[in-house]
C-alpha cells in the first residue's frame, strides 16, 4: 500500500487490474485502516478515472454474495447519495411505487452515510426484514413485488471499510460503486449521480452492459430527478435533458421535497407519500422517478411511465407493496 499512496501522491493513476487488485487486497484485511482512509481519501482530492472505478466495480462484484432473481427481470432504483441535499428518501418511495405498477424491483441500499438517512435507515424503522437467503427475496418479489438487498449483507468483503466510511461520513468513491454493484446483477437500471462527470462515466460503463438502463444528474446537483429544474439523462437508446413538463408538472422549489431531521421523521414522510397524503410537489417527484424506471424497462415515453406511477400511487398499490413487504418480514 505504501508503494500505491506514493505513486497516487504524485497524482498517478492506477490501472484498472491494480484498482480491483487493491480492493480486493482491502477486503481481506490486507491494509490498516490508516491506510485504507489515506486510499479513499485520494478520491476525494482528485477525480476517479474510468479504468479505476472498473476495476473497483469489477473487485466488489467479484466478491459479492450474487443472488439469481433473474427469472423477474427486475428493476434496480438507486441513487449514490453523497449530493449533500438531503431530500426525502425519493428513490426508495419510487421503488415500492414502480413495484405497485407491476414492474418487480430490486432495491440494493445502505444505511445513510453522507446523509442523515438512507435507504436502509427507513427499511428497518418501518419493520423490513433484511436477508441475504434465496427464498425470502424470491417469496418478497413474487408476493410484493419487490425485494430489498441490504448492501452489508451481500458485501461482507467491506466490512472493514464500513467502520471508516462511517467515521468520515462524507462521500467517498464508494458512494460512486453502490449502485453498480447490485448484487441481483438486475437487467434493467435507474441510477441517479451527483455530478455530470460521474454522468458520463456510468453511460460509459454500462454501454458495454446488455443492461437497459437510465443514469440521471439533476443540472442543480441531485443525485435524482428533482422537478427543481432540468435533468441530464444517458440512457441506452439515448442521451436527453428532461424538463418538468416532460411528466406534465410545474416545477417545484427545493424546500419542497427536504427530508425528515431524524429516521422517524423520514419514515413519517415516507408513509404519508404511500398513504396518498404526501403533497403534490412529494407525489410527483416521487412519480417522475418511477416514471422513468417504468419506461426504461417498458421502452415507453416518460410521460407514459409518470402515468403508471401516478396510478400505483394514487390507487394504493405502492402501498400494498409495502404492507406486503412488512407481513412477509414479520413472519420470519
Amino acid at each position: 500500500m505504501k508503494e500505491t499512496l506514493n505513486k497516487l501522491i504524485n497524482h498517478d493513476i492506477l490501472s484498472k487490474a491494480d484498482a480491483k487488485r487493491i480492493l480486493v487486497n482491502m477486503a481481506k484485511g490486507d491494509y490498516n485502516t490508516s491506510q485504507i482512509a489515506a486510499f479513499v481519501t485520494v478520491y476525494m482530492m482528485r477525480s476517479i478515472t474510468i479504468e479505476e472505478l472498473e476495476g473497483f466495480r469489477d473487485a466488489l462484484l467479484e466478491l459479492c454474495l450474487s443472488v439469481d432473481l433473474s427469472a423477474y427481470d427486475p428493476v434496480d432504483l438507486c441513487g449514490t447519495g453523497g449530493d449533500g441535499k438531503d431530500t426525502f428518501n425519493i428513490s426508495t418511495l419510487a421503488s415500492f411505487v414502480t413495484a405497485g405498477a407491476g414492474v418487480k424491483v430490486t432495491k440494493h441500499g445502505n444505511y445513510g452515510v453522507s446523509s442523515k438517512c438512507g435507504s436502509s435507515n427507513v427499511m428497518e424503522f418501518l419493520g423490513i426484514h433484511f436477508s441475504n437467503e434465496k427464498d425470502f427475496l424470491e417469496k418478497s418479489i413474487d408476493q410484493a413485488g419487490i425485494c430489498v438487498l441490504h448492501a452489508p449483507l451481500f458485501h461482507p468483503a467491506m466490512k472493514n471499510v464500513a467502520p471508516i466510511r462511517r467515521d468520515l461520513a462524507v462521500k467517498t468513491f464508494f458512494n460512486m460503486l453502490g449502485p453498480m454493484v447490485n448484487p441481483a446483477f438486475p437487467k434493467n437500471q435507474m441510477v441517479g449521480v451527483f455530478n455530470l462527470e460521474l454522468a458520463r462515466m456510468y453511460g460509459y460503463l454500462y454501454q458495454n452492459t446488455d443492461k437497459k438502463f437510465t443514469v440521471l444528474h439533476a443540472l442543480d446537483g441531485y443525485d435524482e430527478i428533482s422537478l427543481t429544474g432540468r435533468t441530464k439523462t444517458i440512457s441506452n437508446r439515448s442521451e436527453s435533458m428532461l424538463k418538468p413538463s416532460d411528466f406534465g408538472v410545474s416545477p417545484i422549489e427545493a424546500f419542497e421535497i427536504a427530508g425528515g431531521e431524524s429516521i422517524e421523521a423520514s419514515a413519517k414522510i415516507f408513509l404519508n407519500v404511500l398513504e396518498g397524503q404526501g403533497t403534490e410537489a412529494q407525489n410527483n417527484v416521487v412519480c417522475a422517478n418511477a416514471g422513468v424506471a417504468i419506461a426504461t424497462v417498458k421502452n415507453m415515453d416518460v410521460q407514459q411511465g409518470f402515468d403508471l406511477a401516478k396510478e400505483s400511487l394514487m390507487n394504493g398499490s405502492g402501498l400494498k407493496a409495502l404492507k406486503k413487504l412488512q407481513e412477509l418480514s414479520k413472519a420470519t
